[in-house]
């Protein structure tokens, strides 16, 4: 694991905000996007199996941590997220990347590949939180519960606010499915605090999203859907990850874990996200 600890940082001065970011490991680069409250440092157990084969970057969304805004109370769009990205990936490499976006990071790499097409190769886009993949009806109801989820979160608080997520997303709490050896991360005042922005701005972001869901269609950068193996079929990520596999007319691919499975299961994830990324890789000789 050496190579996961030679670890550079570095903070890119963005519009609006000043980003952090973290870089281990060799070979070809795969930059991770995080959602939730996650910041660099949350997939390092992912992190720590992949940097034999790759050049990882992770980092700190705006507004999360390290990523510090200019106007805390402005808030925050998708398209800036994926801006953000753009500007983070033409400052450390000038080839096309690997990308793995999970839930909110799968929403803000379908802006990058239709914004910026030509830097990312592949797309492993973990259950997305998008509602415009969804028909109408689901869509409107989706939104409605990501402002319900906020309004509780303002009224009730934090563990109420993680209830209703865990419901809405299909994570079982009481019956937690992890690797084995895997020490959780704790739930710091950083964290908490980073939550807090993930529901009061990440969440109004998504709801009023931009993206223009056909355009993935012509994109040539490879989208792979990806779903947990123990999401419930029936809960909005899954269904998303679903739609969006139906859109491409691609397989929907199936990743260990459930929403959270590269947080829960860093080993075999890495197996699963390797596989992806050598298939890419000969794809371009097919």
């Amino acid at each position: 694991m050496t190579n996961a600890r030679t670890l550079a940082t570095g903070r890119l001065p963005v519009p609006g905000a000043s980003l952090y970011y973290e870089v281990r490991g060799t070979g070809p680069m795969l930059l991770i996007s995080q959602s939730g409250e996650g910041d660099a440092g949350r997939s390092i157990d992912l992190v720590d199996q992949l940097t034999a084969d790759y050049t990882v970057v992770t980092y700190d969304r705006r507004g999360l941590s390290r990523s510090t805004l200019d106007d805390p109370a402005r808030g925050v769009t998708l398209a800036e997220h994926a801006d953000d990205v753009h500007r983070l990936l033409a400052t450390l490499t000038d080839e096309p990347a690997l990308m793995l976006g999970c839930s909110l990071g799968a929403s803000i790499g379908f802006h990058l590949v239709t914004g910026h097409p030509d830097q990312i190769s592949t797309l492993i886009a973990h259950e997305p939180v998008t509602p415009r993949l969804l028909p109408a009806d689901r869509r409107a109801h989706h939104e409605r519960e990501l402002e319900e989820i906020q309004h509780i979160h303002r009224r009730d608080g934090l563990q109420a606010t993680f209830k209703m997520v865990a419901e809405v997303l299909g994570i079982d709490p009481a019956n937690p499915d992890v690797e084995p050896d895997l020490t959780p991360q704790p739930m710091t005042p950083q964290r908490v605090s980073n939550f807090d922005f993930f529901v009061e701005h990440d969440f109004t972001a998504v709801i009023r999203d931009t993206l223009d869901v056909a355009a993935l269609t012509t994109a040539p950068t490879r989208i792979v859907p990806v779903a947990g193996r123990t999401t419930p079929h029936t809960v909005f990520d899954r269904q998303c990850a679903t739609a969006l596999a139906d859109l491409l007319g691609a397989q929907l691919h199936v990743f260990p874990g459930g929403h959270n499975g590269n947080t829960t299961h860093p080993r075999a994830y890495a197996a699963a996200l390797r596989k992806a990324g050598i298939e890419q890789r000969y794809s371009r000789w097919r």
